[in-house]
């Protein structure tokens, strides 16, 4: 009993700020999170120091002296990223973003995970941080596929080894899907598949086993796919393909 008037009580003060700056799309809940620890957002006109704070359509916020936007409507956008772009909105060492080469008319969006600097192909972009972050988690269970050229002695055991999951100095993997597409001399493409995707999983793996690799091509996130989507080109998902592929999100 305790509980459940514990949890009517929270809902009627609000919900927690970090959530409410992913949903208007400035960024994932884990960076509102980061921001507010940083001194970058401020509630009612003071500095905010904890993002255990719930807040209402009353409250005023701001992030880096600016009021923040109100959200918008989720939407969900796939973009076929080139080599050569940090997937980031600035990058310290000044280099071009996926966010610098984007349509102008496009409205402010962020990235679901990431696609290295020298990773191309799929990469989704949503209006809503709360989107982005319901997406990445291993729990919603959607598999990354990629299309993965490696050069070197391909040992199909090790390949198949790795759906057993791997650790790469102290780091653990989970299942990998290793499917030999081509196999010439010392250089093979790969179809590879998983589930969680890592910082560099796949680079840092296949070197574990040998392998490395001198190109990685995204093909698909869960049920959205690159098909022939050109490069640098967008693409948005409709409205009712998204509240099909992911009920659980927009019911909640």
């Amino acid at each position: 009993m305790t509980q459940d008037v514990s949890e009517n009580e929270h809902k009627k003060k609000g919900q927690r700020i970090a959530k409410v700056i992913a949903h208007a799309g400035l960024c994932s809940r884990r960076d509102a999170e980061g921001w507010i620890e940083q001194g970058r957002v401020a509630l009612n006109g003071s500095v905010l120091d904890t993002p255990a704070t719930l807040v209402t359509d009353k409250d005023d916020i701001v992030v880096d002296g600016k009021p923040l936007p109100k959200a918008n409507a989720t939407r969900l956008f796939l973009y076929h990223k080139p080599v050569g772009l940090v997937t980031t909105h600035k990058d310290e060492l000044g280099r071009e973003t996926v966010f610098d080469t984007l349509p102008k008319n496009l409205p402010r969006v962020i990235s679901v995970g990431r696609l290295d600097l020298n990773s191309e192909g799929l990469l989704l972009l949503t209006t809503d941080g709360e989107l982005s972050r319901y997406l990445e988690l291993p729990s919603t269970g959607w598999s990354r596929r990629y299309r993965v050229r490696v050069f070197g002695d391909i040992n199909k055991d090790k390949l198949d080894s790795l759906k057993g999951g791997i650790e790469v100095d102290g780091i653990k993997y989970g299942s990998i899907d290793v499917k030999i597409e081509s196999d010439k001399g010392m250089n093979a493409w790969l179809i590879v598949t998983l589930k969680e995707g890592k910082n560099r999983e796949i680079r840092r793996v296949m070197e574990a086993i040998d392998l490395k690799v001198n190109r990685l091509i995204r093909l698909s996130y869960g049920p959205f796919q690159l098909g022939r989507l050109a490069r640098g080109n967008v693409k948005e998902i409709h409205r009712e393909i998204l509240e099909n592929q992911m009920p659980g999100f927009f019911k909640a």
